[in-house]
């Protein structure tokens, strides 16, 4: 089940590390046992590919015409998305975005850069959810681009911090791959053996 495979890549690649005693600092400022390293998780083609597979067999019959998220960690995941569908059959031709964390102070003064306008039907994505707070943060940015976004995807989600539930208040649907108690379990049996 490639589900599975996708758990095992993480522990393979050791981009899931989980220190009950010490723990570790997120992005959010909060300290949990958990890290889960979806950059590096995304440097190796073979998770890569499992990561794109799974992606695009869960959102394959959205109505879509660009795939994107922040900085920097969605930039590999709408790619190898994109590059997917590309490929698959049926082909979907998602053109890929990034939203920056702030907008350029030169050029043009973007904060969406990529093959987006205004009336198209976004997918955000993310590696991992947490509060939610980077999701919200692209989907506002792409709102306001007039961008249409009714789903919101991400790898791993922590089940941590009510994230789910903040990213469902923005009136998106939550599609994920992982959460953490997969990663978990997949942990313990490699441990066992």
């Amino acid at each position: 089940m490639l589900k599975d495979d996708l758990a095992r890549a993480f522990i393979t690649t050791q981009s899931f590390k989980w220190d009950p005693t010490s723990g570790f600092k997120l992005a959010s400022g909060i300290t949990s046992p958990f890290y889960v390293d979806c950059r590096a998780l995304m440097a190796y083609p073979g998770p890569r590919h499992l990561v794109a597979h799974l992606a695009f067999e869960r959102i394959k019959e959205l109505r879509l015409e660009c795939i994107g998220g922040l900085e920097i960690g969605a930039i590999a995941i709408a790619t190898a998305i994109s590059d997917y569908g590309h490929n698959a059959s049926p082909q979907r031709e998602w053109r890929t975005f990034v939203v920056r964390k702030q907008t350029k102070d030169h050029g043009l003064g973007k904060l969406i850069e990529g093959a987006v306008k205004p009336g198209d039907r976004a997918l955000i994505v993310d590696d991992v959810l947490t509060t939610g707070g980077s999701v919200i943060k692209a989907v506002k940015a792409a709102r306001e681009a007039g961008l249409e976004v009714a789903h919101a995807f991400v790898i791993v989600d922590r089940n941590e911090q009510d994230g789910r539930a903040r990213v469902e208040e923005q009136a998106l649907t939550l599609l994920s791959l992982l959460t953490i108690d997969d990663l978990k379990a997949k942990q313990q049996e490699t441990a066992r053996r």
